[in-house]
């Protein structure tokens, strides 16, 4: 097991962040600029995600971490209950 250095936790999050959609575990992992072992990156997902920077809603991977258009534009056009 291969422990992240930060270069590559940072690379993980940007690349969440600039997806167009939602992306899966296997659209980012194949769309990361740099190659990594997928263990590795399940470990960044593990610490994303206990941090609350990142969650799942199915297969998909939601940034949720500070100012989130895409987050905010959901909550904008919500129907409140």
């Amino acid at each position: 097991l291969h422990y992240p250095k930060l270069d590559s936790i940072l690379m993980v999050e940007k690349a969440i962040q600039d997806f167009e959609d939602h992306p899966t575990r296997m659209e980012l992992w194949k769309g990361l600029p740099k190659q990594m072992q997928y263990q590795t990156f399940k470990l960044i997902l593990d610490y994303l995600e206990r941090s609350n920077k990142i969650m799942f809603e199915g297969k998909k991977i939601l940034w949720i971490f500070a100012n989130n258009k895409k987050l905010n534009e959901l909550i904008q056009g919500a129907i409140s209950v």
